[in-house]
Formats: C-alpha cells, sequence, structure tokens
C-alpha cells in the first residue's frame, strides 16, 4: 500500500494568526475531508464570513490558553472550551465568527472543512457542540488518545454529525507505538501537531510538514504509528469518501454549479442573516 506525504503550506496572518494547512489539492486527496487548518490565533483575525453547502468544524487541544466564542447567524453563540468540539453544518448558508474568548491569549485548533452529502447541501444550518468532559479518552501503553469525532476500538464519540467521519487527538510518548485500524473503503491521513512519528515505517513531522495521506482500500487494514524523538502528538483523520463533485468560491461549496450559485446570490441578497 503506497503512502502519500503530502507536504502542509504555512498560512501567517499577521503576528495573531499562525497556521500550517492542509486542503485538498484535488476534491479526491482528503475526500470526504476538504481541508485542515492547525492554527494559533490569539486575536479577532477572519471577521463575519458566510459558509454554505459543507460544514465547518473547530476542535480546541487542551494546551490552549482561552477558548474560543463562537457565534452565528442562526442565533447560536457559545464557547468552545479547550479539549471542546463545534460543529456548524452550514448547509444552505449562515454567517460565521469565531475569535478567541481573552484577547491576547493564544487558543490551539484544528479548523476542519467537511463536505456534505449532495443530498443535504441546501438543507437547513445547524449546529452541533461537545464539552471537553463528553470527549471520550482511551489510554494504551504509552498513548493517550481523545475521541472528539467517530471511534477508536469500542469507545465512540457521543456526537452524530451529518457526515460520518473520525477525529483521534493522539499523544504519543518517546518510542511509543500505537495501531490504527482503518475500515475498507475510508480514506485516512495523519497532520503532526508536535515532533515527529513513522506511520508504517514512513517518518514525517513538523520538519518538513510532511502528512501521510493513506490511499483507499477495498480491505480493512491497520496501520502503525511510532512516535520519535522526544515523543509527537498527531492528529488522525478517516472518513468514507463522497465521490461526489466539489465546486467551490472559497466560503461555499456545492456538488452542482447551479446550487453554488443560488447560495452565492442568496448570500448577497442578505438571506443568510447577519452578525
Amino acid at each position: 500500500m503506497n503512502t502519500t506525504i503530502t507536504r502542509m503550506q504555512r498560512a501567517n496572518r499577521g503576528s495573531d494568526f499562525r497556521a500550517y494547512r492542509l486542503h485538498a489539492s484535488e476534491s479526491s486527496q482528503l475526500d470526504p475531508f476538504m481541508g485542515i487548518d492547525h492554527a494559533w490565533m490569539s486575536a479577532p483575525t477572519f471577521p463575519p464570513h458566510p459558509h454554505a453547502g459543507f460544514s465547518a468544524v473547530t476542535y480546541l487541544f487542551l494546551d490552549s490558553e482561552t477558548g474560543i466564542v463562537n457565534r452565528d447567524s442562526r442565533g447560536n453563540k457559545n464557547l468552545i472550551e479547550p479539549g471542546g468540539l463545534h460543529w456548524t453544518a452550514a448547509g444552505y448558508g449562515v454567517i460565521h465568527e469565531e475569535n478567541p474568548a481573552v484577547l491576547g491569549s493564544t487558543t490551539h485548533l484544528l479548523q476542519i472543512f467537511v463536505n456534505l452529502p449532495e443530498a443535504t447541501q441546501d438543507a437547513a444550518p445547524f449546529a452541533l457542540t461537545l464539552a471537553p468532559q463528553d470527549v471520550p479518552v482511551v489510554q494504551r501503553p504509552g498513548a493517550r488518545i481523545r475521541v472528539p469525532l467517530g471511534s477508536f476500538g469500542d469507545v465512540r464519540s457521543p456526537l452524530n454529525p451529518p457526515t460520518e467521519v473520525t477525529l483521534l487527538d493522539i499523544t504519543l510518548q518517546a518510542g511509543a507505538e500505537l495501531e490504527i485500524a482503518v475500515p475498507a473503503g475510508r480514506r485516512a491521513f495523519f497532520m503532526p501537531i508536535f515532533g515527529s512519528a513513522e506511520l508504517d515505517g514512513q517518518v514525517f513531522g513538523l520538519d518538513d510538514l510532511g502528512a501521510p495521506i493513506l490511499p483507499t482500500s477495498s480491505t480493512a487494514a491497520s496501520h502503525k504509528l511510532v512516535a520519535r524523538g522526544q515523543g509527537a502528538k498527531i492528529a488522525a483523520f478517516i472518513g468514507e469518501p463522497l465521490h461526489q463533485p466539489v465546486l467551490s468560491n472559497g466560503p461555499m461549496a456545492f456538488a452542482s454549479r447551479e446550487k453554488l450559485n443560488a447560495a452565492a446570490a442568496a448570500y448577497h441578497r442578505g438571506e443568510m442573516g447577519s452578525l
């Protein structure tokens, strides 16, 4: 099985936002994911902006100095605490904003963009929230795995999102090994958060911005993660590809040009509300 090592891109906006980005160069590369930003943010960086046709998911790492205030034009407003997750299914369109709760304190996060099945892309927007204390945790020798989305072994997140995906926040001590099971037909890829590791013997880490992407397989498979150096933190993503077109204008993405154009027109008419 040939693993592809893709390079993440650095993306900074001033001194208050820096990120490593892994975004699909073509729609099938990360499907059903569209892209991931691994970021640090300490001040408002992005003004209120529209989303439509997919889901915007925010996960805060436990080492965040403060939470994130999330709000949208549907009237949802909540504090995403360190270790918590918030899922915004944008559907036919919503205006969205997220800022650090305490300005000057740094949030450490994943911003995850997940495609919606075509049949639900123009459904009503809604939000799901998972508090830090409700995230399942699995302990293995030298390893700690938080499961904010999907499952690991017999442990499952209590969230039921509109696109079935798994996110694992994995912390490995130096030399620790962990087996990751990938079901048949699923896409899996890994982002280094700290340090470096090996996946089935291939080295990746922040030093070279490498992110391994596994090809989908007709049979289930197990893959071995091994921490190098002083240990590693890895984010693992697993999902079943949707195999549908992705037509995007940036903040919106649909499986058809007609729905994308309709959502853009609705936004310009003010039909997605305001903040």
